[in-house]
């Protein structure tokens, strides 16, 4: 789990350092086609491939569009228009997003204190995006924008999961979501990657390319899974609160960027919702 919060902390700056010779929906489009044919191959050799449930068709099409294809648009668009700290605080508040809509919809009972939890995130994500001052760009608001709603969109992707839990294997559902997310992927790349000028991409680039789909993306999730089976989903799910940490020590030290006084308070409130929102999930043998 240490290893996945490694991977995913570098991936801010990994695929930021690529921006600058790759456009970000290039970066996505070549990303994605790499990843979706290399956890093919993966779950042929990992799992003894079953057939499709018919009924679980188009529930898949459905996920893979919502938790790849307009998560990832509203992810690296938003990444590219705003800071990796910023980035990596505002996306470590989907637990408590997810808890308290699940409360919402019915599918949990939510407590006073996961309310609470919501609150203190919500406080911290409005710190985040105030941190730089009232003096911001057009880039800087749409791009935390953007990240407020990729977290809408694994939100929504997370409890769509849970409908079909049971009927097919976590890296089943990785599988057929990659490939049914990613076509509209391409489809939005194309016309970047029609105006790459590929001897013009740097190795820092493709560096940050290969970073950010084989670690990021491909290794992550094995690992990700395999934590889960042997932590279990609620103590695994704590150790993202360690991604920005990781992420903004990447970021000072790779981008130079520098966190302010308030994104230091917003992260603590995040963290510490999250944290509150999951306390019950971690028992004894925590």
């Amino acid at each position: 789990m240490l290893l996945v919060v490694l991977f995913w902390g570098g991936n801010f700056t990994a695929s930021k350092l690529a921006f600058p010779t790759l456009a970000p929906m290039a970066f996505t489009a070549i990303r994605f086609l790499a990843a979706t044919a290399l956890v093919w191959v993966l779950a042929g050799r990992m799992e003894r491939r079953q057939p499709l449930d018919p009924g679980l068709i188009w529930p898949l099409i459905v996920l893979g569009l919502i938790g790849n294809t307009l998560y990832q648009v509203f992810f690296i668009n938003g990444l590219a228009r705003t800071s990796a700290i910023n980035t990596s605080l505002i996306l470590v508040s989907m637990p408590t997003v997810v808890t308290v809509a699940a409360g919402v919809m019915g599918l949990e009972t939510v407590s006073g204190r996961q309310r609470l939890a919501l609150a203190l995130a919500t406080a911290g994500v409005v710190a985040v995006l105030g941190a730089r001052g009232l003096e911001l760009s057009a880039g800087d608001w749409q791009g935390d924008a953007m990240i407020l709603a990729s977290v809408g969109c694994w939100a929504a992707y997370t409890l769509g999961l849970r409908k079909i839990a049971g009927r097919i294997s976590a890296l089943s559902v990785t599988a057929w979501t990659l490939l049914t997310g990613m076509p509209g992927l391409v489809i939005a790349g194309w016309p970047s990657l029609m105006r790459v000028e590929w001897g013009a991409v740097t190795g820092v680039a493709w560096a940050g390319l290969a970073y950010s789909t084989l670690l990021s993306l491909v290794a992550a999730y094995l690992l990700w899974s395999r934590g889960v089976q042997r932590l279990g989903a609620a103590r695994a799910a704590l150790y993202t609160c360690l991604t920005p940490v990781v992420a903004t020590m990447v970021a000072i030290l790779v981008l130079g960027e520098r966190p302010t006084a308030a994104h230091l308070a917003g992260g603590a409130l995040i963290i510490g919702g999250v944290l509150l929102g999951n306390a019950r999930l971690v028992g004894p043998e925590g």
